[in-house]
């Protein structure tokens, strides 16, 4: 018996235990053994029966004195009570609901208990404690660090922690070492079979935690080894070396309204030496709202472009590829570059061929004129990769907020099959600590716009309590009054009617209420609208083109406004229910101000009264830069909220070990070893068989 062996081999799980185990995701052995505890009850301290006077967790070594079996008088529900006795006195354990347990206990029986105490009118009792024999060969249920695991119907933590354990103590089953010996040694890990009967039968609290260390080491491994042979993989296939004129590349850049920041740059000099080169571009450009990805983005689709090639560029919502349609057009005229927008409701064209102006065009005839070539940079949503949109001759993707986009879908772009890859640039204004960065995107290439460009005026940023609203609201409408736009953003859109009253939720602003509020008593006299993400593509785009031309003074939304909205008008932005955000997020927001000539000021609003928030949100008062306060985001709230769990598969303690970078870098250096050698990777190896399956679960691509 292996780990793909199926549970089915196991005595004890017959078809209906099989079908319950399925929805905690187990089928195999392996699954099973890999089914870590979610936590851990330390029952290991023995108290004297004399000594529980109060409420509290205990566990007690005695005899059993005494078995009753009864009912309530009012609700005749059965219980079965037990008497036990020690050394120093006796107590009694209630079980309620199980009568069985009258047969199953016998007097003079030495058995152990682990639970809570609750008073009852007989006094202190035991409330459905946990229990176990003591003439057991070894205790798995009281009497030590006892795991607690997610559970289903029928299927509890004590029928887990027995199964598990005659998996772990069957003679049939073989482990193999799925890690090299080498490191094993050198990092002083756990075999793997000793780190499995650690983690869920843990003799003490140093032995769970070098059991919970190898594992994370080694899902840390598998997964820079997934991403270094994507990397690898890239590089084995084909693509378009560009030959770059950097006499077009002065001559934009001169003709900019601005100076370009060192950083940026240094990413174009990155950008282009990539292209350069006959395998693809796989790069992430990095940098915070406003600090100019966008035109880095257009002077490597101008390298492109005049080296004969097409570039396709994709954003995700219709308002954003606008904005990207708008500023390439302005950019690329003078170079006489034709630029489509392509999002499945209004498609446009800027022609050389038509003085520079801007008309529509039928999807049809856009579509026909990027596949034969003369739209040179074709922007728009996700509409760009329907199966009817091919491009003749495409070298470069750029992608907005769109982390992964795999060599594969690059491919159905192009014209003819076997075409080579066109290079990809992917943008975020995500701020991303170095040790998440080589964990998620550690097949891509890194440039980091990690400075602001010297004419932005720094965002006065305030925390806003209860008490100070009413003089925030009072500076809102002075803005108002000088001409300013505000933003309003609201953690939901709508109050939900099932919000428990003790849900960090309840009491949170939403979407709907806000914009009453502010309609009907505080703002009357200036106009209000709402803008979220259920609306239609077409109501928001309205919306949005009012705001952009000063016909609505208040925008009350959602996290949609989160990515891409540009009003240079705009000078206040007011975040409702601020703890609900993490930090990296709650700078990007607060870079939907600042980005015209005037003073801009960031309120955040909260009603908590945690020094844990607080001191969070003051990060953002004290913090230069988003990347600054991705790190001290990370160290707060740690890896979970930049990249969901759920999404990952990854236990708590080892998102929690992605905070060590020096620890994420020396694995990434003991995978780099592995790939180059290869020895380890062969298609049947037990190592590659991991990567496989991590890659199926993750879909990097």
């Amino acid at each position: 018996m292996n780990f793909s062996s199926s549970i089915a081999n196991l005595q004890g799980v017959g078809p209906s235990y099989q079908e319950r185990l399925k929805k905690l995701g187990i089928s195999t052995v392996g699954d099973l053994l890999y089914f870590f505890p979610s936590k851990y009850e330390d029952f290991s301290k023995i108290s004297p029966i004399s000594s529980i006077f109060t409420k509290k967790r205990y566990t007690v070594r005695g005899i059993i004195e005494d078995i009753d079996l009864d009912k309530t008088p009012q609700k005749r529900i059965s219980y079965t009570k037990i008497t036990l006795r020690d050394d120093t006195g006796e107590i009694d354990a209630v079980f309620f609901n199980q009568p069985y347990l009258a047969r199953s206990f016998k007097e003079g029986e030495a058995i152990f208990i682990s639970g809570e105490t609750q008073f009852s009118k007989e006094g202190l009792q035991f409330i459905n404690p946990t229990y176990e024999k003591i003439d057991s060969p070894s205790l798995s249920h009281t009497g030590r660090i006892v795991p607690f695991y997610p559970q289903t119907e029928g299927v509890s933590s004590k029928w887990l922690r027995y199964i598990i354990k005659t998996t772990l103590e069957n003679r049939n089953l073989s482990i193999k070492e799925t890690l090299p010996q080498k490191i094993i040694e050198e990092k002083e890990l756990y075999s793997l079979k000793e780190a499995l009967l650690q983690i869920h039968f843990p003799k003490d609290n140093a032995s769970l935690n070098k059991a919970h260390f190898r594992f994370s080491f080694e899902r840390i491994f598998i997964l820079q080894l997934l991403l270094l042979q994507k990397k690898e993989k890239i590089r084995r296939e084909k693509g378009v070396s560009i030959d770059t004129d950097i006499e077009k590349v002065k001559e934009l850049v001169s003709e900019l309204p601005y100076k370009l920041t060192d950083a940026q740059k240094k990413s174009i000099w990155q950008i282009i030496k990539d292209m350069e080169k006959n395998f693809p571009m796989n790069r992430l450009l990095e940098g915070d709202v406003g600090s100019g990805k966008t035109v880095v983005a257009i002077i490597s689709a101008l390298v492109v472009i005049k080296a004969g090639y097409q570039v396709a560029f994709m954003a995700p919502t219709e308002v954003l590829s606008r904005q990207h349609f708008d500023e390439a057009a302005k950019l690329l005229w003078k170079f006489k570059i034709d630029v489509g927008l392509l999002t499945g409701k209004k498609d446009l064209w800027r022609s050389k061929k038509l003085k520079g102006d801007t008309v529509p065009i039928s999807r049809l005839k856009l579509i026909e004129k990027a596949k034969e070539g003369s739209i040179e940079i074709l922007i728009g949503t996700h509409a760009l990769i329907q199966e009817t949109v091919k491009f003749k001759n495409l070298a470069l993707v750029v992608v907005d907020e769109q982390h992964r986009f795999g060599v594969e879908q690059r491919a159905k772009l192009c014209l003819k099959k076997g075409a080579k890859i066109p290079h990809l640039l992917s943008m975020t204004a995500t701020p991303i600590p170095r040790t998440l960065a080589l964990t998620m995107y550690g097949d891509l290439s890194l440039s980091v716009i990690d400075e602001m460009p010297k004419e932005r005026k720094k965002i006065i940023t305030k925390i806003i309590t209860a008490k100070k609203r009413s003089s925030a609201y009072s500076f809102i409408k002075e803005e108002i009054k000088k001409g300013r736009q505000i933003f309003f953003i609201c953690p939901r859109i709508e109050e939900s009617v099932k919000e428990k009253e003790n849900s960090p939720w309840a009491g949170l602003k939403s979407v709907e209420e806000e914009t009453e509020t502010l309609t009907k008593d505080i703002f009357p006299e200036f106009r209000v609208e709402m803008l979220h993400g259920r609306m239609k593509s077409t109501e928001k785009e309205k919306i949005m083109k009012s705001f952009k031309n000063k016909k609505i003074d208040i925008l009350v939304s959602t996290s949609v406004i989160e990515v891409g909205i540009d009003i240079k008008n705009a000078s206040v932005i007011v975040i409702e229910g601020a703890e609900m955000f993490g930090l990296a997020q709650l700078h990007q927001f607060r870079g939907r101000v600042g980005r015209g000539e005037f003073q801009s000021y960031c309120f955040l609003f909260t009603n908590s009264k945690s020094e844990k928030t607080r001191k969070r949100l003051s990060a953002l008062l004290s913090s230069k830069n988003g990347f600054e306060l991705a790190e001290k985001d990370l160290e707060i709230r740690g890896p979970g909220d930049f990249f969901g769990k759920r999404q990952w598969g990854l236990p708590d303690f080892t998102m929690d070990a992605l905070k060590n970078r020096e620890l994420v870098e020396e694995i990434r250096n003991y995978a780099k070893e592995i790939v180059v050698k290869k020895s380890l990777l062969k298609k049947d190896s037990l190592l590659q068989k991991r990567i496989n399956v991590l890659g199926q679960k993750l879909h990097l691509e």
